[in-house]
């Protein structure tokens, strides 16, 4: 049975969505809101402190596929080679690379649930390397399943949807036919997967309403006072 935070102290959401969906924006929105109700936020960033050979991945990327590093900007636009390489090969090891981040976010997760803190908020989750998978193909689907019994499971798993077209002019790092297909890949890994709540783009203030409303209902289901829940929703 997957772990999950049910009934402890602590709960936690994660962020997942394209490249320029807007995750960051959203994030420091709610932890902002989080902190200024007198809640103890923690932000777990995945590619930080969960996944495990980051700077071989980088060089990976840079050396071997001749990809740019960096973050792309709309003035200073980039072209990465990595999660867009989608050999055989490449499939292969991102098999066990995904196991081994896998293990290091169950630990992480658990450690972090321990912390004392009120909210927990990740920054990426295990959902945005499982996109990169064939979800056609039936062993990656059995490989994701499997997965999915062993990493804690958040309270509420956002994906920010995104206009592929919108979200690349914002953050110019991968082909459009690429953000089209991965727009797709996350569609589809929720509904492999379940349990995902997908926020529609629009405006920044309307979104950040749509990403709020399912905190104030878990927190509301946890007891949370009255006073800091009257401040949480502004």
């Amino acid at each position: 049975m997957a772990a999950n935070s049910k009934n402890r102290g602590c709960k936690f959401v994660s962020f997942s969505g394209i490249d320029g969906a807007g995750k960051s924006t959203q994030i420091e929105a709610l932890r902002s809101r989080l902190t200024e109700a007198g809640l103890r936020v923690r932000l777990i960033t995945f590619w930080d402190d969960v996944a495990r050979l980051a700077g071989i991945r980088e060089a990976s990327g840079h050396k071997i596929f001749k990809g740019d590093k960096g973050v792309g900007s709309p003035e200073a636009p980039i072209e990465r080679r990595d999660k867009n390489v989608r050999s055989a090969p490449m499939s292969a090891l991102r098999l066990c690379l995904y196991l081994l981040d896998a293990m290091s976010l169950r630990a992480t997760v658990k450690k972090e649930l321990r912390s004392g803190a009120d909210f927990l908020i990740c920054d990426r989750y295990i959902y945005d390397e499982l996109a990169n998978l064939t979800l056609t193909n039936p062993a990656a689907r059995a490989y994701i399943r499997v997965l999915m019994r062993f990493v804690p499971r958040p309270d509420v798993s956002y994906i920010l949807d995104a206009d592929p077209v919108a979200a690349r002019a914002r953050k110019p790092e991968y082909p459009l036919d690429f953000l089209h297909t991965c727009r797709a890949s996350y569609l589809a890994l929720s509904e492999l997967v379940g349990g995902m709540t997908i926020v529609a783009p629009g405006p920044v203030q309307q979104v950040q309403q749509r990403v709020l409303k399912p905190v104030l209902d878990i927190l509301s289901a946890d007891g949370l006072p009255r006073e800091q829940m009257e401040k949480l929703a502004g």
